[in-house]
């Protein structure tokens, strides 16, 4: 299946010289997934809802501010005949929702993640909540700030964060649009004057004045193709993950981004391997990253990974102009997720450190104790650093 049938022209477009006040009006009335920003109706890129709760640009700078050749995750261009696999792994390995659409080198229009996901809905039956969701989530508690929700989405590239209880019982959730309705609606009813000040304040705010509750839940035995069918209706782009007995508990979380990661799953010679912020790469290529993951999973043969996830972030701090870059890989196995996480300056430095770590993690949910041979292993790792 193509994505010829299932792009769409109704899409929101602003200008370059567009103000930034206006755009963050635009995502408060009619929360589109993306702004298709043009120049002279030449495509410029795309501007995300949390790309705008995170800039730090003033409400009457202009919207070129925010479309800048370095940015982490330009939205690709894909083309209307492309396959619909194919379109689900540039959305996700470009962290958006939505990307514009060309035909014949032109803008068409525009490709969403949910119409992608209506589009296989019915294939999604063979999956199960299990099979996809994310375990070990970040948490907050009620009375933390929203500055350390902010904090904690962009640390961890996600969208939507669980509030726990003081008993540690799952009470709300808040997400990146709970967190720029809340912004946006305040920054409305202050001058210019008084908004240094009452940034902070906002900051200060406990997440539980602005949390969505109650929380709707899934469980590890429902069909993906039921928690799609929930987010579709509900307007929620991801569902906390809870025991069936005990819908307080939460133990993960499954997102629109999961289910599409999922569609991306191949039987091919060569693993799924997703790469979020993949313009960070510098002299590290995809396929090395590919063939180091390759690696650690053949070593230990009965150990299959079905899937790699791997994310960078980048930091302000910088060496010789060289950012501070954290990576985190993510495996999905047949034993259960297995993790790494490192951080260095550059892409590859970091890596290097995140593929050390998760091979120990490998080795640990393995069983397998540290013996001469593994310390062989360590030793030749050092000298390839």
């Amino acid at each position: 299946m193509n994505i010829a049938d299932i792009a769409t022209r109704d899409y929101i477009e602003v200008d370059v010289g567009q103000r930034m006040g206006k755009v963050r009006s635009t995502f408060e009335n009619g929360n589109p997934k993306g702004i298709i920003v043009t120049n002279d109706g030449a495509y410029e890129g795309v501007i995300s809802e949390r790309e705008v709760l995170q800039s730090h640009v003033e409400d009457d700078a202009k919207v070129a501010a925010l479309i800048k050749p370095s940015r982490n995750d330009p939205a690709p261009k894909i083309d209307r005949e492309e396959n619909v696999r194919e379109a689900a792994r540039l959305l996700i390995e470009s962290n958006s929702k939505v990307a514009p659409v060309f035909e014949h080198g032109d803008l068409w229009g525009v490709i969403t993640d949910d119409a992608i996901l209506e589009a296989v809905l019915e294939n999604l039956d063979a999956l199960s909540v299990e099979d996809i969701y994310t375990d070990d989530p970040v948490t907050l508690k009620e009375d933390d700030g929203i500055g350390k929700a902010i904090n904690y989405l962009r640390e961890n590239g996600i969208s939507r964060l669980p509030v726990l209880n003081e008993n540690g019982f799952l009470t709300g959730v808040v997400t990146t649009h709970d967190i720029a309705d809340f912004v946006i609606r305040e920054n409305h009813t202050t001058t210019t004057g008084d908004r240094v000040g009452d940034s902070q304040r906002l900051l200060d705010v406990p997440v539980y004045d602005i949390m969505n509750s109650p929380v709707v839940t899934t469980t590890l035995e429902v069909t993906a193709k039921e928690a799609v069918e929930t987010m579709l209706e509900k307007d929620y782009a991801g569902l906390m993950v809870t025991p069936e007995d005990d819908d307080r508990v939460v133990i993960g979380v499954i997102t629109k981004t999961d289910i599409l990661r999922a569609l991306t799953f191949t039987e091919e010679e060569h693993m799924d391997v997703q790469i979020t912020n993949i313009s960070m790469l510098d002299t590290i290529t995809r396929e090395s990253i590919v063939q180091s993951i390759e690696e650690v999973a053949d070593k230990y043969a009965d150990m299959q990974v079905m899937h790699a996830h791997v994310r960078f972030h980048e930091h302000n701090e910088k060496l010789r102009g060289t950012p501070l870059v954290q990576c985190q890989i993510r495996l999905r196995t047949n034993k259960g997720q297995v993790a790494g996480t490192g951080e260095g300056y550059g892409a590859e430095n970091s890596f290097r450190v995140a593929i050390d770590k998760l091979e120990r993690n490998v080795l640990e949910v393995k069983g397998v104790t540290s013996d001469e041979e593994y310390r062989g292993q360590l030793l030749r790792k050092l000298n390839e650093l």
